[in-house]
């Protein structure tokens, strides 16, 4: 599942260098990096999820 996530991030981060996506808070090609905080919340979460018992 994380590579998943890390997949989906990463082209949607080539993306939004490309052309931004324009959803607040990512108006601008220099927010890439906002989707690389939420791609580390997401596997952390999931390997939390996944590892956690």
């Amino acid at each position: 599942m994380t590579k998943i996530f890390s997949i989906l991030i990463v082209a949607m981060m080539a993306a939004h260098i490309i052309k931004p996506l324009g959803l607040p808070g990512l108006r601008k090609r220099s927010d890439f990096w906002k989707l690389a905080l939420v791609a580390l919340g997401a596997i952390s979460l999931t390997v939390l999820l996944s590892h956690g018992n």
